[in-house]
């Protein structure tokens, strides 16, 4: 199981985790075309992201909305360095933001959000691109 599907997996844990396939980057902010990615599978609704991760225990302490780093602590999941390095290539970042800057983790949690969304997560407008 990927780092995406441990995410995908806890924000819906009723989901089959194999089936879920990061959504392709965006193109980098120079205009570059993003780089090819497979192709994620047809959306299943899910659910509404934000309510889900609101009610999950200590949501009110993180700012899970805008900080990677935030959301993985919710979830439960590892979120160091490493472990975001990981996340990143496997969602196929290929900027040139240091690892670990906030431009890298910014690009991180929007490509997560993506991802989620492409997989049939709802999520409103303000985590939207």
């Amino acid at each position: 199981m990927g780092f995406f599907s441990k995410i995908f997996s806890k924000i819906f844990p009723s989901a089959n985790a194999a089936e879920v396939v990061p959504a392709p980057p965006a193109a980098d902010p120079a205009g570059a075309p993003a780089a090819a990615a497979p192709a994620a599978p047809a959306s299943i609704p899910l659910g509404d992201v934000a309510p889900i991760l609101d009610a999950m225990p200590g949501a009110s302490a993180l700012n899970w909305r805008t900080s990677i780093v935030d959301l993985l602590k919710l979830l439960g999941l590892d979120s160091s360095l490493a472990a975001r390095k990981e996340l990143a290539g496997e969602l196929l970042y290929s900027g040139s933001d240091e690892p670990g800057s906030a431009a890298w983790n910014i690009w991180l949690h929007k490509q997560v959000m993506r991802s989620i969304a492409a997989n049939g997560g709802t999520l409103p407008p303000e985590l939207r691109d």
